[in-house]
């Protein structure tokens, strides 16, 4: 890898990248599964979609059953020299000593971004692309998927050759291997246990070593498993992604790892590396792509875009003043714009960005789908006009982009909170799962849905199975909290059911006095009766006042705001929502005794009885 330039001349050109050049020249291609702004001609901008395109086929040959395609599109940034990528990159990387890149693979929920240098020449020149596309399809594994393997599978793969009629998989990287001749490799104690923020991550030299050694101990175990007929470095993956630390679960699948790093060191030296061949050709119909000349201030856009959601924020916001100066309507100069206030936390600035990006383009699906997300953060849907608005936005963003799974969520949530269609609800955030079954919180809010239609069981189920998936201390904790008040809720159904079968038991057995059966029944309605609650959702943000419980799962209490104080009622308190907005609660909630004094926005609703306000939602905030 190249030495970096001066951190002067880095300086230098993140102020003046972005000066418009008069020869500068783009094209965007459109091609089935990508969108390619190309810095260049025609030919090198359809050649680098072609690529793309082949290394998608390749993927989906050798591994049928992976959903190669995500959700959002995939976008390609592909640039024509290194001073045109330092512009974008993360700063992270921008400092002196860094490791140079030729590429970089970006992911939110909601964008997938692939920065290219054209440049890069070698002895496999379409190696970045090859190499960017595999980290887009780990991302959908998770934050858990180790480093050294993620870095290592994409090595394994950036060498890759499509012929007319096979392809090559996994050759030996010749520079690779000679740095590793030429330097002391890491111990596999250090290697296994490279994160995101260590310096063998960025800095140059630590870096070299560490991308070439996981390439080298990934390319050694996949051998292995072919010659052997054995699948270790999946039985490995399998015991990481069950909460097993990467150490422990190499030192299980592979043994002793002294003996491991000895293996490994011989096989760096020896003079032949096996390779994989898949036989077929891979061809790809190039007369359907799209070819169009770009706008600067739309490529201006674009490369704000990727800039905002690579947390170049100061960046961002200059070079998006530019664009919307010279092109006042440009949708995605607006819907960044909102991103970047809704990441601020400044909801209604990001609302209105995002409410004139729709107004300028109706065909955003994220612009439509954050318009309703923020609306509904605000606590706007209590307003009839701005419910059909929300509704209308989150259906026009799923018939926009049916796979986008946050869409049902969002419409999943919405006819939730208002408890005005659940099972259209449940419906919705089932379609959620199955588009994205790794995504543990739309599992939780499913089962949040089944507790509000009182099906606690299957909500019981869908969270044992979360927290199966759960990698992180904080899911594990928060899904078992779930799962906790779900077995309760269950448990007070259960004792609200006897309850009531008790007390039908004494009346058939009472006797048949006026006076008595009078007695019982008022004593039943006081425990087992639940008012009905049919009048319209309200909400009020206060102060949460004289929290009062009573068994088995009673709940009174007062919101007191600047109108005054407002009394509410629960039979079991198990069916409230709890949520909580700008933090995660400390430990288990118990309603009863941490609530009080707690500053939170309540949701109730009028039952048939007018003088009871029956609790439906709590959403604590800081």
């Amino acid at each position: 890898m190249s030495k970096r330039i001066a951190f002067l001349l880095l300086a230098l050109v993140s102020v003046q990248a972005f000066g418009r050049d008069k020869q500068e020249s783009w094209i965007q291609v459109t091609s089935p599964h990508f969108v390619v702004f190309c810095e260049g001609n025609e030919k090198q901008a359809r050649h680098t979609a072609n690529e793309f395109e082949r290394m998608r086929l390749v993927f989906q040959t050798a591994f049928p059953k992976m959903h190669v395609d995500p959700s959002s599109p995939i976008v390609v940034i592909a640039l024509k020299n290194a001073k045109d990528f330092r512009a974008l990159e993360p700063e992270a990387y921008l400092a002196k000593g860094q490791i140079e890149l030729a590429g970089l693979f970006l992911r939110a929920p909601d964008k997938n971004y692939v920065l290219l240098r054209m440049d890069a020449g070698g002895e496999h020149p379409y190696a970045t692309v090859y190499h960017e596309y595999t980290h887009l399809l780990l991302s959908k594994v998770g934050d858990w998927f180790p480093l050294w393997l993620n870095e290592g599978l994409a090595e394994f793969y950036q060498n890759t050759d499509i012929h007319d009629k096979e392809t090559i998989l996994g050759q030996a990287s010749a520079d690779d291997i000679l740095w590793l001749r030429q330097n002391r490799i890491l111990p596999l104690s250090t290697l296994l246990t490279v994160d995101d923020k260590s310096p063998y991550y960025h800095e140059e030299h630590k870096g070299s070593i560490f991308y070439a050694e996981s390439w080298a101990l990934t390319h050694f175990i996949e051998v292995q498993d072919a010659r052997n007929n054995t699948q270790k470095l999946q039985d490995y993956v399998v015991m990481v992604g069950n909460h097993v630390d990467s150490l422990t679960a190499a030192t299980r699948v592979f043994g002793d790892l002294k003996q491991l790093q000895s293996a490994l060191e011989k096989y760096i030296e020896q003079s032949t590396f096996y390779q994989f061949k898949l036989n077929g050709a891979v061809t790809v119909d190039d007369s359907t792509f799209k070819l169009n000349p770009v706008p600067i201030t739309q490529v201006d856009a674009v490369r704000a875009d990727f800039l905002a959601y690579n947390q170049r924020e100061k960046d961002a916001r200059v070079l998006l003043d530019q664009v919307l100066h010279d092109d006042p309507t440009n949708v995605l100069a607006h819907e960044t714009l909102g991103y970047l206030e809704f990441r601020a936390g400044h909801l209604e600035e990001a609302q209105n960005y995002y409410q004139q990006a729709v107004k300028l383009d109706s065909q955003s699906f994220l612009a439509n789908y954050y318009f309703a997300l923020i609306a509904m953060r605000r606590g706007e849907q209590s307003d009839p006009e701005m419910d059909k608005q929300i509704e209308s936005s989150l259906q026009h963003a799923i018939k926009l982009n049916p796979s986008f799974a946050p869409s049902y969520e969002g419409l999943a949530l919405f006819y939730g909170m208002s408890g005005s269609n659940l099972p259209e609800a449940q419906r919705l955030i089932t379609q959620a799962v199955q588009l994205d079954p790794s995504n543990l919180h739309f599992r939780t809010n499913a089962a949040n849905i089944l507790m509000r239609m009182q099906r606690e069981d299957e909500a019981i189920r869908v969270l044992q199975v979360a927290l199966k998936m759960a990698k992180t201390p904080d899911e594990v904790s928060e899904v078992a909290t779930d799962l906790q008040m779900a077995q309760q809720a269950q448990q007070a159904r259960k004792h609200n059911e006897e309850q009531a079968r008790l007390f039908h038991d004494r009346m058939a057995a009472a006797d048949a006095s006026s006076d008595q059966t009078e007695t019982v029944a008022a004593a039943a309605v006081s425990t087992s009766e639940e008012p009905v609650l049919k009048g319209p959702r309200h909400s009020v943000t206060g102060t949460i006042k004289n929290v009062h419980c009573s068994p088995p799962a009673i709940m009174d209490l007062q919101v007191e705001s600047s109108n005054g104080a407002i009394s509410m009622h629960s039979g079991n308190y198990y069916k409230i929502t709890f949520t909580a907005l700008g933090f995660t609660p400390q430990g288990d909630l118990n309603p009863c005794s941490d609530l009080e004094g707690a500053h939170a926005k309540v949701e109730y609703s009028s039952s048939t009885d007018s003088k009871i306000n029956g609790l439906l939602t709590i959403e604590m905030h800081k």
